[in-house]
């Protein structure tokens, strides 16, 4: 059995989760997509873990939500549990005032959304080559948030 790559998506593109698993078959095999599509259902999924739960995030820049994906990342850094997360920025946005601010922010990177299924391939093998056999990640438990 292959162990298993939790990874965050926290964009509002509808379709992204189907090219990414369609892409990681190959790619990136042990990687387990979960997408929310707003900062607002990120901020819940994560106050409502109990265990172990992502070893990454992709989040994009820009959601149609009224919060930002800049403010879930102020979030994670802020929140005790998820302090060490790596967040990975996966948006359209190649703005120097963006990079800026996310590194500020305390993104792990900051890369560029691909164009191509292809691309896509290249992109999550890279992802996988890094994320999943070259670093060595802490192990993050979760403890669902008191209300």
């Amino acid at each position: 059995m292959k162990p298993q790559f939790l990874v965050l998506v926290v964009d509002d593109d509808i379709l992204l989760t189907d090219i990414l698993n369609r892409a990681s078959r190959s790619s990136f095999p042990e990687a387990t997509f979960i997408q929310v599509h707003s900062s607002t259902e990120a901020k819940k999924y994560i106050e409502d873990l109990d265990g172990y739960g992502p070893k990454l995030v992709l989040l994009d820049i820009n959601l149609q939500d009224k919060v930002s994906g800049l403010d879930f990342l102020a979030f994670l850094r802020a929140y005790s549990q998820t302090r060490f997360l790596p967040v990975v920025m996966l948006t359209a946005s190649q703005l120097p005032q963006d990079i800026e601010t996310a590194y500020t922010f305390g993104a792990s990177s900051f890369t560029v959304k691909p164009f191509s299924y292809e691309d896509w391939r290249v992109y999550l093998s890279n992802l996988r080559l890094y994320w999943f056999e070259t670093v060595t990640l802490p192990a993050i438990r979760f403890h669902r948030a008191s209300n």
